[in-house]
C-alpha cells in the first residue's frame, strides 16, 4: 500500500452527533425552543463549547448560562419531551453510510463512541439500524459505567479502542469528529483526529485537528495507510 500522508492507522472511532447524523442542528432548534420565551438565543459560541457534553451537564450549563428559572432535572425533562419529537428525523450526514460500508467491506475494525445515553441513540437510528449495525461495537457514554468523564476528557475514546478484540495501542486508532470537545478529546487519548465540523464553526476551534474537512465525502482513506475506495 502507497505511503500515507499522515501516520498509518489500523482501527477506527466515530462519534455520532453532527459527524454521521444531522443532530447537531435538531439540538440547537430544541434549546432555542426553550430559551425563546426568555428572549435568550443559543448561538454558535455556545454550541462550541458545549458539543459532546453529557446531559447533565449541558443542563447545568444552560441554566447558569441563561440564568434559567428551573433545576436541572426540570429542564432535563422538558429537553426529553422535545427530543422525543424531533429526534426520529435524523438523517444520515452526506458520506457517512458509504465510508461505513467501505471500511466495513475491507474489514478495517470500526467502532462508535458516543456522548448519547443508550436511551438517546435508540431514539436518533431506531430507523437507521443497518447503518448502525455495521459497528463492531458502541460505547454510549452517557450511561456506560466505564466512562467516568465526558468530552473533552479522553474516557469514551480510549473505552472504545480496549473494547476492539486486539485492543489497539490508541496510536493506531483514528477519530472522526464534528465538534472541538471530541477533537481534543482524541488527542488527549493519543490519537489522530479527523474533524469535519460545520461550517459555521469559527476556525479557531478547527486549529488542534490533524485534518479538517468538509463533509465525509472527501475523506481519503488511503492518506491514512487505510484501503482506498473503490
Amino acid at each position: 500500500m502507497a505511503q500515507g500522508k499522515f501516520k498509518p492507522v489500523t482501527h477506527c472511532i466515530f462519534d455520532m452527533d453532527g459527524l454521521l447524523i444531522d443532530t447537531e442542528f435538531l439540538y440547537t432548534t430544541v434549546f432555542n425552543r426553550i430559551l425563546s420565551p426568555y428572549n435568550k438565543e443559543f448561538t454558535w459560541s455556545n454550541k462550541a463549547e458545549t458539543m459532546g457534553f453529557h446531559q447533565r451537564p449541558l443542563a447545568r450549563y444552560m441554566i447558569d448560562t441563561f440564568d434559567l428559572p428551573m433545576q436541572v432535572d426540570e429542564l432535563l425533562e422538558r429537553l426529553k419531551a422535545e427530543y422525543d419529537q424531533i429526534f426520529p428525523t435524523t438523517k444520515p450526514m452526506p458520506g457517512a453510510e458509504r465510508l461505513l460500508r467501505h471500511l466495513k467491506k475491507h474489514n478495517v475494525p470500526i467502532a462508535l463512541a458516543t456522548s448519547s445515553s443508550a436511551e438517546s441513540f435508540a431514539l436518533k437510528t431506531k430507523h437507521l439500524t443497518e447503518m448502525f449495525d455495521l459497528f463492531h461495537h458502541k460505547v454510549l457514554g452517557g450511561s456506560d459505567p466505564d466512562v467516568k468523564k465526558g468530552k473533552p476528557n479522553p474516557d469514551v475514546f480510549l473505552v472504545a479502542a480496549e473494547r476492539f478484540p486486539d485492543s489497539p495501542d490508541p496510536s493506531k486508532c483514528l477519530v472522526f469528529e464534528d465538534a472541538p470537545n471530541g477533537v481534543e478529546a482524541g488527542i488527549a487519548a493519543g490519537m489522530q483526529t479527523v474533524m469535519v465540523p460545520d461550517k459555521h464553526l469559527p476556525d479557531k476551534f478547527k486549529e488542534r485537528a490533524t485534518l479538517v474537512l468538509q463533509s465525509l465525502e472527501q475523506f481519503k482513506p488511503e492518506e491514512f495507510g487505510l484501503p482506498k475506495f473503490d
